[in-house]
């Protein structure tokens, strides 16, 4: 029996940081965003047997290193924003300056001045694709870490249910609570980690490489 290894999608991140976001933000209309949709409808048939149910986005949202995963990837992008977010500023504010200098330079003085400006825009538009492209290679070498941990863990599981078929929980309504072994996984999950050392992956650095002697 083929097992495939918990993978869940770099959106879940983001999207569990804007589900936050609108649960606190009003909507345009001022009025508060509306509850989130009732639960499905508990599964009281029999099990099935071998048919069991796996749910990524429940093992990283109610496992302790899921939750950690989430919690530091949100705050490594919080610092990059607010890295990009102050050259941006600054930048402007030089911008501004520089036009209520204009009247008192030289038209050779404000095209160098000009240049420079947009010189160091050119540099800030690259280092924000390289923190999305640094943040996208944190958030995937984070996951991996979790789904190297909760793999063996999964076999283990499903070897002890005798599951035959293993779904994926994203493309199930609702199952029986017999036939999911989402709490199992996480539960022995918690006991094997609750966090490693995340940081972002700095790629400017990993490309210039090992300098010769």
């Amino acid at each position: 029996m083929q097992i495939k290894t918990i993978a869940v999608a770099a959106a879940f991140a983001a999207s569990a940081a804007l589900a936050s976001a609108a649960a606190a933000a009003p909507t345009s209309s001022g009025q508060p965003a509306q509850a989130a949709p009732p639960p499905p409808p508990a599964m009281n048939g029999p099990a099935i047997p071998g048919l069991c149910m796996l749910s990524d986005q429940e093992v990283y949202g109610g496992s302790v290193v899921g939750k950690y995963v989430i919690g530091r990837l949100q705050q490594l992008g919080q610092q990059a924003e607010a890295e990009l977010g102050a050259e941006t500023t600054q930048l402007q504010n030089d911008a501004k300056a520089l036009d209520a200098q204009r009247s008192t330079m030289t038209a050779d003085q404000y095209d160098q001045r000009a240049a420079a400006l947009q010189l160091r825009d050119r540099e800030r538009q690259r280092k924000i694709q390289l923190r999305q492209r640094e943040m996208q290679a944190t958030q995937e070498q984070a996951f991996a870490t979790v789904n190297q941990q909760a793999d063996p863990i999964i076999r283990q599981v499903v070897s002890e249910r005798n599951c035959s078929v293993l779904l994926n929980g994203a493309a199930v309504v609702a199952v029986g609570p017999s036939m999911d072994i989402s709490p199992a996984v996480i539960q022995r999950l918690d006991a094997k980690i609750q966090q490693f050392p995340l940081d972002r992956v700095h790629l400017d650095t990993a490309a210039a490489g090992p300098q010769e002697q």
